[in-house]
């Protein structure tokens, strides 16, 4: 415990410095920095895209504590203020105790845990890239006698390049995004993973991560910056997978949240749901309708990133039925003695199965997942069928 602790002060401290140095640094110092800083902040910004909240609260307590007089601190930018930096802090210490305890807590009292973890690491994620990410691409520039400063941050006016912020600020907005993309995408793996260990296992490589970059900037800022965009281009890689994933999580979390089940009526017409697996290189996960075209076909209607043009997917043709699950149903492809699921349909489908079987003209109705398990497990031991609740 003493070991996770040390290690979540130094993340915090070795994050913050980058931006607190920017800040404070003299005029005289101006002749060789302007190489460093950029460096120094492309691992701030890939940091803090890890873990949004403790990266703006580490950064903003810094600077809090680094302001020497009332008024640096009254020109303090909003998240070095105590009322955000504070309460930011700790919240990220009671995820940190949460995830320490995590492999004692059972199942059903910590998932409600993560998701709201995985809803304040979005929205935290939104926030910072609006709000925070253009304060620290604004690095710095020569001005009189008051030095380097962040021009947004409220600190000496300073005199940055339009075409320097025109060109910059975008692209640490991207960096930033994508990364923060990547690390919600691990939130949505811990939601869906039924097992405490691998939950476990997850946030640690997070935090790994999140570690290399922090440390490496600390030890050098030039291999601390190599390695941040090593870590943003391999972000840019799986930036579509981390999307499907992470917008995925987004939609079963406010189904299960709201119990949108109780007020959700499927459409006669076509429906939203999720591609269970890859067909013809329309990846798994893509997001759409389906329903059927003037030849009775089933059709996906889709749109890459949600705002692309949109596209059609001519769904296989086969025996079809609808899959009624413990926590969500699906739509599986029946070949011979195997299911094979072919669309994910989210949480507020459940207990409608038998109505997406008629609307699309399905074979029938089966459990999937846990409930046909639990049904398997039952008849085995009392020898009668178990009737299925809607």
């Amino acid at each position: 415990m003493k070991l996770w602790t040390a290690l979540f002060a130094a993340l915090l401290l070795c994050a913050s410095q980058p931006t607190a140095r920017a800040v404070t640094q003299t005029s005289s110092d101006l002749g060789n920095l302007p190489g460093r800083q950029i460096a120094e902040n492309i691992s701030l910004i890939t940091g803090v895209a890890i873990s949004p909240l403790m990266g703006v609260g580490a950064v903003g307590a810094y600077q809090y504590f680094n302001a020497k007089t009332p008024a640096q601190k009254a020109n303090l930018p909003w998240f070095a203020h105590p009322l955000f930096w504070a309460p930011a802090l700790l919240l990220v210490g009671a995820c940190f105790l949460k995830d320490t305890a995590g492999t004692a807590l059972p199942t059903a009292v910590k998932k409600p845990l993560d998701v709201a973890e995985a809803v304040e690491h979005k929205i935290s994620g939104l926030v910072a890239t609006g709000a925070f990410v253009p304060i620290a691409a604004s690095i710095f520039h020569a001005s009189g006698g008051d030095g380097a400063s962040l021009s947004a941050a409220g600190f000496a006016t300073i005199d940055l390049s339009w075409l320097y912020n025109a060109i910059m600020i975008p692209i640490a907005m991207a960096a930033f995004f994508i990364v923060c993309l990547a690390s919600n995408a691990i939130n949505v793996l811990i939601l869906l993973s039924p097992f405490t260990t691998v939950d476990a296992a997850l946030k640690a490589f997070r935090l790994a991560i999140l570690g290399t970059v922090a440390g490496s900037a600390w030890v050098n800022p030039w291999i601390g910056a190599a390695w941040a965009l090593i870590v943003i281009g391999f972000a840019w890689l799986i930036s579509g997978w981390s999307f499907r994933l992470s917008h995925f999580g987004l939609v079963f979390v406010w189904d299960f949240c709201t119990l949108r089940r109780n007020r959700f009526t499927p459409d006669p017409f076509a429906n939203k749901m999720f591609l269970g697996h890859k067909i013809n290189k329309v990846p798994a996960r893509t997001y759409g309708r389906l329903g059927r075209d003037a030849q009775n076909k089933l059709t996906f209607h889709y749109r890459p990133w949600l705002v692309m043009p949109g596209r059609v997917l001519e769904v296989p043709e086969g025996k079809h039925e609808a899959g009624r699950g413990l926590f969500y149903s699906e739509i599986l492809r029946i070949e011979g003695d195997e299911a094979k699921t072919v669309f994910l349909l989210p949480p507020r489908y459940r207990g409608h199965e038998e109505q997406l079987a008629k609307i699309y003209g399905f074979a029938g109705v089966r459990e999937v997942g846990l409930r046909a398990a639990w049904k398997w497990f039952t008849e085995l031991f009392t020898g009668k069928a178990q009737p299925v609740a809607a």
